[in-house]
């Protein structure tokens, strides 16, 4: 019978609260990249997700994502309703920091989605829709994947998120951005970012909470966990310098916005691979995801889709990179629990599962966040998005009454 661990248990505790961090990081990721007149609505719609999927998690969600762990279904149960019935230990630490860790991926995968959809989407809106998202499309999504379930007992791995998290959340963002249309004036009219310096704080606190976020996943402070951690400081790394030379390249410069969208897009890819691989491969992994990434920013233009702050681009696409990459670069010695990939002698039965796993979260999240936001957009009086005039006004006045800065002199 497994023992409690008191170092597992603190690392689990700590890497809870990086996790739960990474939120307000996000929010000043994205808060920086939008004008200003809509920072605050920017704020408010990731910071929300740390209220409303909080008490949803309490009450059923965690039941439902892990209730029934360990069979090949499509859905958890009610065992766990309320937090009842825990049992007292999930391996060596207490099942109480195993349910507060799940709860901060809980949190901020839909809070990804709010990059997408700036400037346009309605507060009440957004409310309704974080609300059914996180029950109809990210709990199974989760039980799939981190609870043993269809895709799981299929073989597929995700060590940390890139199915569960960033697809999930990518394929999402992408249906809200068709169904929402343009901003007005996208692209003619140049929206620039209103706080480079915000956004790149917000970068060094994704940066700072993701090795909560992937080396936390160990569920123990062991090897795995000090390998994951390696891998995600590296990716990072390289992530940013292969958008950099990219954008250089391309456009002559070398930017702080890139330079911060490398790192997160690094830090993307390798969530699924943290514990499986080892050696050079997280480098390769940030170096070719960077790259891609910054070249799939221009897929919004060839398509006439309008994802504000290339939330398709770095999640949608950083985490099928990503995914797939454990099909490759999946090392058993690394971690026991993988199967080797096909560049280490595997074979190509792995990345045949990883694939079946990004088309199958991608094709549900996709259709069932469309249905979402219609129905949502027939059933709210005013609609999912806010009219010309708000707009123009921004988001902060016209859907919170405030502004994010005052110029006025006393």
């Amino acid at each position: 019978m497994p023992e409690l661990d008191t170092g597992d248990t603190a690392w689990v505790l700590i890497s809870s609260a990086l996790v739960l961090f990474m939120t307000p990081g996000l929010a000043l990721f994205y808060g920086g990249m939008v004008r200003s007149k809509n920072v605050l609505a920017m704020l408010m719609q990731n910071f929300f997700a740390m209220g409303i999927v909080t008490i949803f998690w309490v009450l059923f969600g965690y039941s439902l994502a892990f209730g029934d762990a360990g069979n090949a279904g499509w859905i958890g149960n009610l065992d766990f309703v309320g937090l009842k019935d825990l049992e007292e230990l999930s391996g060596t630490i207490p099942t109480m920091a195993f349910v507060a860790f799940q709860l901060t991926f809980a949190v901020i995968t839909p809070a990804l989605i709010t990059g997408a959809i700036a400037d346009r989407m309605r507060w009440a809106a957004w409310v309704g829709f974080i609300a059914l998202w996180s029950v109809l499309v990210y709990l199974p999504v989760a039980h799939w994947v981190f609870a043993g379930g269809w895709l799981a007992d299929r073989g597929a791995l995700d060590f940390a998120g890139g199915t569960v998290v960033h697809v999930n959340a990518g394929a999402a963002a992408l249906a809200l951005t068709i169904l929402l249309g343009k901003r007005r004036g996208w692209p003619r009219e140049p929206m620039p970012p209103h706080s480079l310096p915000l956004t790149l704080l917000g970068t060094g606190i994704l940066w700072f909470g993701w090795f909560g976020f992937n080396a936390g996943s160990a569920l123990a402070a062991n090897g795995v966990a000090a390998q994951a951690f390696m891998n995600t400081f590296v990716a990072a790394a390289a992530g940013m310098i292969g958008w950099l030379i990219v954008e250089r390249m391309k456009s002559g410069h070398a930017t702080t916005l890139g330079a911060a969208s490398g790192a997160v897009a690094g830090l993307v890819a390798i969530t699924p691979c943290a514990g499986f691989v080892g050696g050079v491969a997280p480098v390769i992994i940030g170096l070719v995801t960077g790259a891609v990434c910054f070249l799939a920013i221009q897929l919004k233009f060839r398509f006439g889709y309008d994802d504000s702050l290339d939330v398709v681009a770095v999640h949608l696409v950083g985490g099928v990179l990503g995914s797939l990459m454990v099909g490759l670069f999946a090392d058993d010695s690394v971690n026991e629990l993988a199967s080797d990939g096909l560049f280490l002698g595997g074979g190509a039965s792995l990345l045949t599962e990883q694939f079946i796993a990004v088309a199958a979260t991608f094709v549900f999240s996709f259709i069932v966040s469309y249905g979402i936001g219609m129905a949502l957009k027939a059933a709210l009086p005013k609609g999912i998005r806010v009219t010309e005039e708000e707009e123009h006004t921004g988001l902060d006045l016209s859907q919170h009454s405030e502004t994010g800065y005052s110029l006025e002199r006393a």
